[in-house]
């Protein structure tokens, strides 16, 4: 028999602009997102670590994530 002792994913979101409209307007609402995302992980107590945050030129943002899977324990990942 197996189990699993701990699991997490590691993930690079990017959290692009809508085409379809004003770039200021398009540039809030992906922060808003991003602020969204992480507030979304803190309420579902997800255990994270974000190795890296990066502004992109056009003003999109992209993540480096590490996070819990599921409600597996998370070992030494998050470390």
């Amino acid at each position: 028999m197996k189990r699993v002792k701990s699991a997490c994913i590691c993930q690079t979101l990017h959290f692009m602009l809508k085409e379809d409209l004003g770039h200021d307007y398009a540039v809030r609402l992906v922060n808003e997102e991003v602020a969204h995302y992480k507030k979304t992980l803190e309420r579902n107590q997800t255990k994270y670590k974000i190795v890296e945050e990066s502004v992109q030129p056009d003003g999109s943002i992209i993540i480096k994530i590490i996070k819990q899977y599921n409600t597996s324990p998370v070992g030494d990942y998050l470390l």
